[in-house]
């Protein structure tokens, strides 16, 4: 280790909570996601339809309809993940909560199952959105996307 390596600070590392194609949220079609409404991120085009936690921390609210889920990390970083767009609306119909709110979970917990085909078939897109809602409380939120992901694999960094 050299000199001056414990002077590099390393950021805050988010998974990905599903396998798919990680893409930048401008490829959301939604204006409140694609225009970073609610903080910067990315977006994962599921292939898979068990979505895990992203990083340790503690579930804040996991929606009855089972469309989302938000969690704090141990690091206090607020991620948002919202499975599909307009899911709401299904209201839990092809959805499965494997998790509750207040639970503390380990990155790579599973928290929600989603049966993406029935969910596409009712018309409706499977695109999510991993947005970490306290942006302006970093340096930086920075997305590895064009890449293929799987449960685990980075997809963001986010700079203290």
């Amino acid at each position: 280790m050299g000199l001056f390596d414990f002077m590099k600070k390393k950021g805050i590392v988010i998974a990905s909570p599903a396998e798919g194609e990680c893409v930048p949220l401008s490829q959301v079609n939604d204006p409140t996601f694609s225009g970073e409404v609610l903080g910067k991120g990315v977006a994962i085009i599921p292939e898979k339809g068990m979505f895990y936690a992203p990083a340790d921390g503690e579930i804040g609210t996991i929606f009855p309809t089972g469309h989302a889920v938000a969690l704090t990390t141990e690091e206090g970083v607020e991620v948002l993940i919202h499975i599909g767009l307009d899911t709401v609306k299904l209201e839990g119909k092809h959805f499965r909560i494997l998790a509750q709110t207040g639970q503390k979970v380990k990155k790579g917990d599973a928290l929600i199952e989603a049966d993406l085909e029935a969910i596409r078939k009712d018309g409706y897109d499977c695109i999510t959105p991993v947005i970490i809602c306290n942006t302006t409380d970093y340096a930086g939120v920075t997305g590895k996307t064009g890449i293929h992901v799987k449960p685990g694999d980075a997809c963001m960094e986010i700079e203290k």
